[in-house]
């Protein structure tokens, strides 16, 4: 039986929650979600009927700045998936201390089975019904699962004729020429990498050569298996949808990004060397560090005792269930979190958004060195927690920033 993401979500405030000092009354807060909007979407389809689909914008938490998070078309998302990952970009945007709040978003439905003039229907209609709690100064969208630049610039473009001027600022993730931000597209996973750089560095162990294993090869799976690929490291093992390729010698990355770049999946990928493996058998694969860069719940108490490797980074939202990580807890697995993992692509949809507020726009180097910046700060205070309080890094990563809400709830107060 799947995990229900949002409980998920609670039950990781309330196991921090032992570990800090903060009101118990906040911490019942912060359990909850400050607005969540449910919208049908109806769209003339291509052969002249009307579907109507359902449509999420779900906003965790304003306290400390604009809500953030991105918007996901898929034909499983629901009302709490969307809640449970708002409340993850709360602690995200919190852990890497900028000043923004949790937010999501999505559309139910199959992009596989619509045509692009569907697609574009079905997102300037969802931007139009969410337009009055999102804006700049209010929630700022950007691209998740099955959406992209282009579709960034639909909103963009949905908006701004709304309000009768151009608002660049309303969303991240947009094509460059429209407001968007060199470095964002590769982010996340120049981000993971900087991660588990720092990682190594603190055990000590050399990360080239490592056998690596990663779930899903969409933008973020594929930028870190090509940055792991360049830097030394064997990729053993990755899959996509359809079902994943391994080969003890390694895989060939490029080739393999070349594959999926043609719209194809692995399943049909023509190789006499590669292994054709389930992702369920993935999972379980012996190596040095596991990314599940998927979906959530992807490892849990069925699968935890399974799992065969030294490090888990985690490149998905909450692939790992509570039950899981006890499970690895003890069988001494280090579980970098997806608050910390993942977050470089929050860190630059935030130099996206404060670029197009000053109207300013910055380089390639400047973007990769501001990140660096604030991740590695990010991952030294998680690290010093863990050591000082002798706790996982994932209950180190949720102490911070969990903390620094509850701090801003109880400067502002309560209103009335």
């Amino acid at each position: 039986m799947s995990v229900n993401p949002f409980k998920m979500a609670q039950q990781q405030i309330n196991v921090v929650g032992k570990y800090i000092d903060v009101d118990s009354r906040i911490l019942e807060f912060l359990k909850t979600i400050e607005r969540a909007l449910i919208v049908s979407v109806p769209i003339r389809m291509d052969n002249g009927s009307v579907k109507i689909f359902e449509g999420y914008r779900a906003q965790h938490s304003t306290v400390r700045g604009p809500g953030k998070g991105g918007i996901r078309y898929s034909e499983y998302v629901n009302l709490d998936e969307v809640k449970a990952l708002a409340t993850w970009m709360t602690w995200k945007s919190s852990l890497l201390n900028l000043p923004l709040g949790g937010a999501k978003g999505g559309v139910c439905c199959n992009p596989v089975e619509l045509s692009k003039a569907e697609i574009q229907k079905i997102t300037r209609r969802y931007t139009s019904e969410i337009i009055n709690v999102i804006g700049p100064e209010l929630d700022i969208p950007a691209p998740d699962v099955n959406t992209n630049a282009e579709i960034m610039g639909w909103i963009m473009d949905t908006y701004s004729m709304n309000m009768g001027h151009p608002v660049p600022g309303v969303v991240t993730g947009k094509p460059i020429e429209i407001g968007g931000s060199v470095g964002r597209q590769s982010a996340t996973g120049t981000g993971l990498f900087y991660v588990l750089q720092a990682l190594y560095q603190k055990l000590d162990f050399q990360l080239k050569n490592q056998k690596i294993i990663i779930q899903g090869f969409g933008n973020v799976g594929g930028i870190i298996a090509e940055l792991l690929y360049e830097y030394g490291c064997k990729i053993i093992a990755v899959s996509d949808i359809s079902g994943g390729l391994y080969s003890e010698k390694g895989l060939d990355i490029a080739k393999l990004i070349n594959w999926r770049n043609q719209g194809e999946l692995f399943k049909d990928f023509p190789s006499n060397d590669y292994h054709k493996i389930s992702n369920e058998t993935l999972l379980t694969n012996k190596c040095d560090v596991l990314i599940p860069a998927a979906v959530e719940n992807q490892i849990t108490k069925d699968n935890a005792e399974k799992i065969n490797c030294k490090i888990i980074l985690e490149a998905a939202n909450g692939p790992t269930t509570p039950e899981a990580d006890e499970i690895l807890n003890k069988k001494d697995i280090i579980v970098v979190p997806d608050i910390l993992a993942n977050s470089g692509g929050v860190c630059v949809s935030y130099f996206e958004y404060v670029q197009d507020t000053s109207s300013y726009f910055w380089d390639l180097e400047r973007i990769n060195k501001e990140l660096n910046k604030i991740i590695i700060n990010a991952f030294e205070d998680v690290w010093r927690t863990s050591r000082e309080k002798d706790v996982s890094l994932r209950i180190a990563a949720y102490i911070i920033a969990v903390s620094r809400v509850a701090k801003a709830i109880e400067y502002r107060g309560f209103y009335p």
